[in-house]
């Protein structure tokens, strides 16, 4: 079976009118298989779009997506612990679990396992698909090597193996908000002015160069990753989900150039000319993959063992 592109949950605070316009886009549009939904990162912006949930879920699988609802990141207050009991009691949709607390409610029942857990190792893996996780999207610094191990071990298993291969990378969750601490506002009041950076804020060092990229108490690499030119060998050593992470680029015409590298109709390299060209101002990277600093760009020739 080819290799399914999926588009991950969106991480920034859109507002939610762009949000119903993206996702409309791309259950028209975009040649990806499955949509990931839901909020991830703050629980207090979850309210801005919950009440269209259903509604997107819907417009995309009329377009013939497959939606899976994806959950927090980070749970500290009651309100988050009752919002992922509720999330897990879903019964008529497949959820991500993207924090261990989610575990307590969903094992035992078919689930998916996000980037945000650590399932470094093969072991981790078992014991997570024992209690139900029929799929597993790694975390971003897994390595090729890693991978390689993860990914047949899945097939023993039956289970899926998502990696992503475009967009800023997750690094970090903090119970603080960077945000609001840049604006001089506490987190309990930060006015939501993460809105005002929809693909994260840049954070440079003390030299003035931009380093990373912070989304409210989320660290985001200021690369964005991008494994075009790894495709191939990703898909070779049984990865069956390929993970775009939205940003505000024409994410139709994005992934519409890893499916062109995946199907043969173009080479990698005239398909990282077109993705660049999408993003002119920003960096690539795929040094994780290969087993090296995560903020290079090598080539693919190279190999992590």
């Amino acid at each position: 079976m080819a290799a399914q592109l999926t588009l991950g949950p969106i991480l920034f605070h859109w507002p939610a009118a762009a949000r119903r316009d993206f996702y409309a886009r791309i259950a028209d549009e975009a040649p990806v298989g499955t949509v990931y939904l839901g909020e991830v990162v703050c629980s207090k912006r979850a309210p801005f779009f919950d009440e269209h949930i259903l509604d997107v879920a819907a417009r995309l699988e009329r377009g013939g997506k497959t939606v899976v609802l994806s959950s927090l990141c980070e749970v500290m207050l009651k309100r988050e612990r009752d919002m992922i009991r509720e999330f897990a009691a879903i019964a008529d949709r497949e959820i991500e679990v993207n924090d261990a607390s989610a575990l307590f409610h969903a094992s035992g029942r078919p689930h998916r396992i996000g980037t945000m857990m650590n399932v470094y190792n093969e072991v981790t893996l078992a014991a997570l698909a024992r209690r139900g996780a029929t799929h597993f999207c790694l975390p971003g610094e897994v390595t090729r090597a890693a991978v390689s191990v993860l990914a047949a071990r899945a097939a023993e298993l039956g289970v899926g193996i998502e990696v992503q291969v475009f967009g800023r990378l997750s690094l970090a969750v903090s119970a603080r908000c960077y945000h609001a601490r840049a604006h001089g506002r506490a987190k309990d009041n930060c006015q939501f002015v993460c809105e005002e950076d929809p693909d994260g804020m840049t954070l440079s060092t003390i030299a003035g160069q931009p380093f990373l990229a912070v989304n409210g108490i989320q660290t985001l690499s200021h690369s964005y990753v991008d494994l075009l030119a790894e495709l191939g060998d990703i898909v070779g050593l049984g990865v069956t989900h390929l993970r775009l992470s939205p940003h505000t680029q024409d994410m139709v015409a994005t992934a519409s150039v890893f499916r062109d590298v995946l199907d043969g109709r173009i080479e990698a390299t005239e398909g990282q000319a077109r993705l660049r060209a999408l993003r002119p101002e920003a960096s690539f990277s795929n040094g994780f993959w290969h087993g090296k600093a995560g903020h290079i760009h090598t080539a693919a020739a190279m190999r992590a063992g």
